[in-house]
């Protein structure tokens, strides 16, 4: 069994979740909270050491003031929170994404959260936020010039290549996440919305995961390559 997958998550629902049940969008969100903890939680005991999740895309910024503000002010708080749980589970919180643009309060519960839990190895949990997948690839292009290979540019990037990609919500598209990460990634989308997630269905997504055979270009185990052909019986067949 694989000892150390990387498993990326875009987060997609809470707000249909919200309205489903008559109520603010915001109240996805804070579900969709909770339904990450339930997760993190989860994951290390299948076998999953990084967990990168999609918490705030650059493109989120078209939403209305109100609901990005009501999730910035999310962000800050979850992370207050998370710290000491993250401390006595092992986990070790980063994010990924531009901070430039987030508010103080948010900006530095991030520095706060990373500085504390720095020392977690039972898990890594990466939250991607205020995140645009080419925006990376073009910030590692400029900082290489010339002509890196891949190798520099994944360097660069500072990010594993992902094993199992799972979208919640019914959607299928990447939406600008991790695009060189999942060059290989197992994709699985499912129609469950994010809040509704939890333990149960990240072991069926594992468990689908390790049913799948990856062959990154190859050959599946066992096969030795093309058979020989009988020139004489393909020109026979012809005529």
């Amino acid at each position: 069994m694989q000892s150390s997958l990387h498993l990326a998550i875009i987060m997609d629902g809470n707000g249909r979740w919200a309205q489903l049940r008559g109520l603010p969008r915001l109240a996805g969100h804070r579900a969709g909270e909770r339904a990450l903890r339930r997760v993190v939680q989860a994951a290390p005991d299948l076998g999953i050491r990084t967990l990168t999740a999609y918490a705030f895309s650059s493109d989120n910024w078209k939403r209305p003031p109100a609901e990005v503000s009501g999730l910035m002010l999310l962000l800050e708080t979850h992370l207050a929170k998370q710290a000491e749980v993250c401390l006595r589970h092992g986990v070790r919180l980063t994010a990924i994404g531009r901070r430039d643009r987030l508010p103080d309060g948010a900006r530095r519960a991030i520095d706060d959260i990373e500085a504390v839990t720095r020392g977690g190895a039972r898990l890594h949990l990466r939250l991607a936020i205020d995140y645009s997948s080419r925006d990376a690839l073009m910030d590692a292009c400029h900082k290489l010039r010339g002509h890196p290979d891949r190798q520099a540019v994944s360097d660069s990037l500072n990010s594993p290549d992902v094993d199992l990609l799972i979208r919640t919500g019914g959607e299928q598209r990447l939406s600008d996440f991790l695009l060189w990460e999942c060059a290989y990634a197992e994709l699985l989308f499912t129609q469950c919305l994010w809040p509704d997630f939890g333990p149960r269905e990240l072991d069926c997504a594992v468990a689908e995961f390790r049913r799948r055979e990856r062959r990154f270009g190859g050959l599946p185990n066992g096969v030795s390559g093309i058979p020989s052909i009988d020139r004489n019986s393909v020109i026979q067949s012809r005529g």
